[in-house]
C-alpha cells in the first residue's frame, strides 16, 4: 500500500447529511417533493449526474442553461452549510492523523465541484492530502474511473498501488474501475460485496495496520463475494 485515495461526503464527513437539505431546498424551489428513493440515487453523483436525475425525476425540460444555473444554485447552497462546518465521520479524522504519523500519501478523490470541495477543505484540512481532484477537473466523474486514475497518476503510483475508501455504490465503482483496491464503509445506502473490496462498519477502530491487511488480502484476491 503506497497510497490511501479517500472519498470525501459520507467518507470522511458526514456531509451527506448537509445535501439532503439542499437538494431538498432545490426540489421544493420547483415546486417539488424528494423521494428517498432519487436521494439515495443520488449518493456519490456528480453535479451534471445529479442535476440530469432531478430535472427528470420533476418533469422539466433538460434545458443545459437552466440546469447549469441549478448546479450554481445547489453548490452555493451547500457551501454556505458547509461554511457552517462539516461533522466528521467516526474515526475519519483519528485516520488520517495516523497516516499523515508515518508519512503515508494521501488523495482526496470526489465528485464535488473544486470551488465546493475547496470550501470543504477549510473544514477538513488541506495539509492532510498530497493531492487532490475533484469531480469537474476530470472528463468523467465517479463511476467513471478517471478521479481515481488521476489521483493516482498525482502520486506517481499505479492505482493498484493505491487503496481506496469509499462510501457509495458510485465511488466504490469508480475506484475499482480504475483498478485500486477498496475498502467501503457505507454511509446511507448498502453497497454490495465484491471481489475487490472489504466491508467495515465504521473507520472508529481502524488503524494503519488495519489497512496494511485489508490492502494485501485483496491485493492477492482474497476480496468478498458478491451477494
Amino acid at each position: 500500500m503506497r497510497a490511501v485515495l479517500f472519498d470525501m461526503d459520507g467518507t470522511l464527513v458526514d456531509s451527506e447529511k448537509l445535501w439532503d437539505i439542499s437538494l431538498t431546498a432545490l426540489y421544493e424551489r420547483h415546486g417539488g417533493i424528494m423521494t428517498p428513493e432519487v436521494r439515495a440515487s443520488l449518493v456519490g453523483g456528480s453535479a451534471e449526474d445529479t442535476i440530469h436525475t432531478v430535472y427528470t425525476d420533476l418533469g422539466l425540460a433538460l434545458d443545459p442553461d437552466a440546469m447549469a444555473e441549478s448546479i450554481r444554485w445547489l453548490h452555493d447552497y451547500t457551501g454556505e452549510l458547509f461554511d457552517g462546518g462539516l461533522p466528521w465521520c467516526d474515526g475519519a479524522r483519528e485516520l488520517l492523523e495516523a497516516l499523515a504519523a508515518e508519512r503515508t500519501p494521501m488523495a482526496l478523490v470526489t465528485n464535488t465541484q473544486r470551488q465546493l470541495t475547496e470550501r470543504a477543505l477549510n473544514s477538513i484540512g488541506k495539509h492532510y492530502f498530497s493531492v487532490s481532484v475533484c469531480g469537474d477537473e476530470v472528463p468523467r466523474g465517479k463511476p467513471a474511473p478517471d478521479a481515481y486514475r488521476r489521483a493516482a497518476t498525482l502520486l506517481g503510483l499505479e492505482p493498484a498501488a493505491c487503496l481506496a475508501v469509499e462510501d457509495s455504490v458510485t465511488g466504490t465503482a469508480a475506484a475499482e474501475s480504475a483498478g485500486c483496491p477498496v475498502l467501503v464503509v457505507p454511509n446511507d445506502v448498502e453497497v454490495p460485496a465484491g471481489g475487490r473490496r472489504a466491508h467495515v462498519s465504521s473507520l472508529s477502530r481502524i488503524g494503519v495496520a488495519d489497512l496494511r491487511q485489508v490492502y494485501d488480502r485483496l491485493s492477492r484476491g482474497i476480496g468478498e463475494r458478491s451477494a
